[in-house]
Order: C-alpha cells, then sequence, then structure tokens
C-alpha cells in the first residue's frame, strides 16, 4: 500500500491478496502516471477519494494504455492487444465499477471493450465528482478560493460529442460560486483543443493556425481568469495556448477535480 503525505493508495493486487473488493478501480491513464502536470489531477482524485472514505484501488503497474492513440491513428492491432490485456486484467479482478479522469480512456473503456469482452460501469470524473456532491459526501468551503472568479469551461471532444455529457462539469464549476461564462463555441458547437484522434502524436499539418492558439483566443474573448479542462489532452493544449499568447500571469488551467479538492481544502 503507497502513502504520500498518509494518503492511501492500495493497488487491486493488494487488495485481492486481503480477500477484499474496491467499489471502484479509478484508471489512471498514462498521462495521470506519466505526465507531470497531470499527475497533480491524480492526486487531486486520489485526495478526495480519501476525503469521502470511497473504497478504491488502482491497477498500478498492471495498468497498460487503453490503445486509444492506436486507435485513433488506425493500428487496429495495436489497440486489440492492448484492450485484451487490460481486459484479462479487469475480469481477472472481476472489476465492475471504473473511473478515469481521462475522457479518452473513458470512451474506449465505454464503448469499445465491450466487443472484446470486458464490460464494465465507466465512469468519468466530472460525473462522479458531481455525484458525490449531490449525495452531500463532498462538502464545499463557503466562500471558497473560486468564489466569484470568472471561470470558462473547454468541452472535451471526447466527453461532450463522443459521449453527450455536459452539464456534470458546468454544475461542478456552478458548485464552486464562480461565475460560469461560457466561450462563444461550447457544448455541441465546441471546438477541439487540436490533440484528439492521435492528432497529439503527430505533426501539425500546413495551415494558417494551430487550433489550440484558436481556441484559446476564444477562452480569452470571455475574459476569464481560469480555464477548466476535463482531459490531459485539452489541459496540456489549453497551457500551450495560454503561454503562446504570453497569459500565463492572468490565465490558469485547472482540471476539475483540482479545482473540487482546493475548494475542500485538501
Amino acid at each position: 500500500m503507497m502513502t504520500e503525505n498518509k494518503i492511501q493508495i492500495p493497488t487491486m493486487a493488494e487488495l485481492a491478496s486481503q480477500g477484499k473488493t474496491p467499489e471502484i478501480l479509478f484508471w489512471v491513464g498514462c498521462a495521470g502516471a506519466f505526465d507531470d502536470r497531470y499527475k497533480r489531477v491524480t492526486w487531486s482524485m486520489i485526495k478526495i477519494l480519501n476525503q469521502v472514505g470511497i473504497s478504491f484501488a488502482v491497477l498500478g503497474t498492471e495498468e497498460i494504455c487503453t490503445g486509444d492513440p492506436a486507435k485513433r491513428a488506425g493500428n487496429e492491432f495495436l489497440f486489440e492487444m492492448q484492450a485484451i490485456s487490460n481486459i484479462q486484467v479487469l475480469n481477472g479482478y472481476g472489476v465492475k465499477k471504473i473511473v478515469t479522469a481521462c475522457p479518452h480512456c473513458f470512451n474506449t473503456l465505454k464503448n469499445e471493450y465491450p466487443s472484446l469482452g470486458g464490460t464494465y460501469e465507466v465512469v468519468h470524473h466530472s460525473v462522479f465528482l458531481q455525484e458525490l456532491i449531490d449525495k452531500g459526501k463532498i462538502k464545499l468551503k463557503e466562500g471558497g478560493d473560486f468564489k466569484g472568479k470568472r471561470i470558462t469551461y473547454h468541452d472535451s471532444c471526447y466527453l461532450g460529442r463522443a459521449n453527450d455529457i455536459y452539464e456534470a462539469p458546468r454544475k461542478l464549476l456552478e458548485s464552486l460560486d464562480a461565475d460560469l461564462v461560457e466561450m462563444k463555441r461550447s457544448k455541441k458547437n465546441g471546438l477541439c483543443c487540436g490533440a484528439g484522434g492521435a492528432q497529439m502524436f503527430k505533426e501539425a499539418e500546413k495551415g494558417k493556425k494551430e487550433i489550440n492558439h484558436e481556441r484559446i483566443e476564444d477562452a480569452i474573448a470571455t475574459k476569464a481568469d481560469t480555464i477548466a479542462v476535463a482531459c490531459p489532452f485539452c489541459m496540456t493544449m489549453m497551457i500551450d495556448g495560454v503561454k503562446r499568447k504570453e497569459k500565463e500571469a492572468e490565465i490558469k488551467v485547472y482540471d476539475l477535480s483540482e479545482l473540487i479538492a482546493s475548494a475542500q481544502g485538501l
């Protein structure tokens, strides 16, 4: 059982050796495990799960990529190899419910694993956190850090258009008592950050402007000082856009879980 500042992070293997089955498996994802910036999102989720006392575990070194980038890039063979490997591990532990902070992992686990023998209840962390607030398990501080601040939310394509999840992220932001301002292109008309469909891993095609630079202009136009995201790809692209516009001192990019953890004083 790993700890950091006494935060408990049990693995499925450890719990299985004790004859225990957690309520949820928290799927960390490649970015959540290896990207320095997105590791902070992982820790925010872990802190929240510890705070509310939900029984959870991670796969640890047994977790490999869901295969989403390989599939989007057209390598179906590699995708199936990665997916089947994960499914064997998940089914071996009898996993029923998975929570993840990555829309790409969420979409792949939820919509593409069933045909390969992996059927689970898969929940994106925006929906999961909103459910915890609705149930009274997450209690936010009165007049928290983001009370009255202008926040704009960038819709992830794989969360929004691919899975029709638009309201949960916005309800989370409203629970912060923040001033939620929408970009001119939002929800079903939202503009991609430019990283989906394996675009993150290839050179940009010829054009007049990078997509994330176009998107960050939408965010700047709202005069928000905080951009909320719910995807590691979107976070990378939004942060890059903010730097491109030399707005790092004025505009910060946070994942939803970071905002909720901060509002809890975690």
